[in-house]
């Protein structure tokens, strides 16, 4: 009998069972996570409360300091409680949400109109929690280049009428905060409709490019890495059975639920079944 040999067509190239090993390990991942409870996650968009004047368009929000105002935000916080939260999660790094939660509850952190402050900090501290995960990374947001590809290509007129049309989202939200309490304009700004709307407007700016010139794809793709970053994180801190409540700025959300909805384990929790009405 003849030496048996392998017929090379079998033959699993090194780079090839690399990638089956990782693929494996992946579903055997999946496979422990769909094996316990779910982590159940609310992620709720917000507006800055402290005006830093960071994004394209800005809400001008009103002073939640005063006693009317810290009554709403105490029946935001009444609210939320009923989904007993394990785990808050808000748009600062790491550290800085560590370090200021622990002088918030020492007493020692000054007053702050953040957001971060006013609703994550209180919400942890009512229900309970030693610690809130600040999620947040830097991030570019390479606007310039559009503009001038704009401005060289006849478009900005068009990008002039996109940039009012957010004017006109940020104006909303200002003008909804003489009608409504802070719970009721935070329904308002996580409705589906709304949603749809702020990811529409990063979709509109992948018209803004042609052949090799794609500044609309670099914005998005930048745009994109942040959020996948801020759900990496939040999934790396999760465990099975979590609830957890996540606080961020309105434009981020529609990314990061996707990104939660796919992930094995998670089950995305609407905003609007545990916020109060207007």
């Amino acid at each position: 009998m003849g030496i048996a040999t392998l017929n090379p067509s079998y033959v699993l190239e090194e780079p090839v069972m690399r990638r089956l090993l990782v693929l494996a390990l992946l579903l055997l991942h999946g496979a422990a996570w769909a094996a316990g409870p779910p982590a159940r996650v609310i992620v709720i968009g917000t507006y800055h409360f402290s005006n830093p004047g960071q994004d394209q368009a800005n809400v001008e929000s009103v002073d939640v300091t005063v006693p009317r105002r810290q009554a709403e935000l105490q029946a935001v916080t009444d609210a939320l409680a009923r989904f007993q939260p394990t785990f808050v999660g808000v748009e600062w790094p790491a550290e800085a949400a560590r370090d200021n939660y622990a002088r918030y509850l020492d007493g020692t952190l000054p007053a702050s109109r953040n957001e971060v402050v006013q609703l994550g900090f209180r919400l942890a501290k009512q229900v309970g929690l030693e610690r809130v995960h600040g999620l947040d990374v830097p991030g570019d947001f390479p606007f310039e280049p559009l503009s001038a590809w704009a401005q060289a290509n006849g478009k900005s007129g068009d990008l002039q009428a996109l940039m009012a049309q957010a004017e006109g989202i940020t104006a909303r939200i200002t003008a909804l905060q003489t009608t409504h309490s802070i719970g009721g304009v935070l329904r308002e700004m996580n409705t589906p409709q709304a949603l749809d709307e702020a990811a529409s407007f990063y979709a509109e700016f992948l018209r803004y490019g042609s052949g090799e010139q794609q500044p609309g794809v670099e914005l998005n793709a930048a745009w994109a890495k942040r959020n996948f970053a801020i759900c990496a994180r939040l999934l790396q801190a999760l465990k099975p059975g979590d609830r957890a409540v996540v606080f961020y700025g309105q434009g981020h959300v529609p990314q990061l639920a996707a990104c939660l909805r796919s992930a094995p384990g998670v089950e995305l929790v609407e905003a609007g079944a545990f916020l109060p009405a207007s």
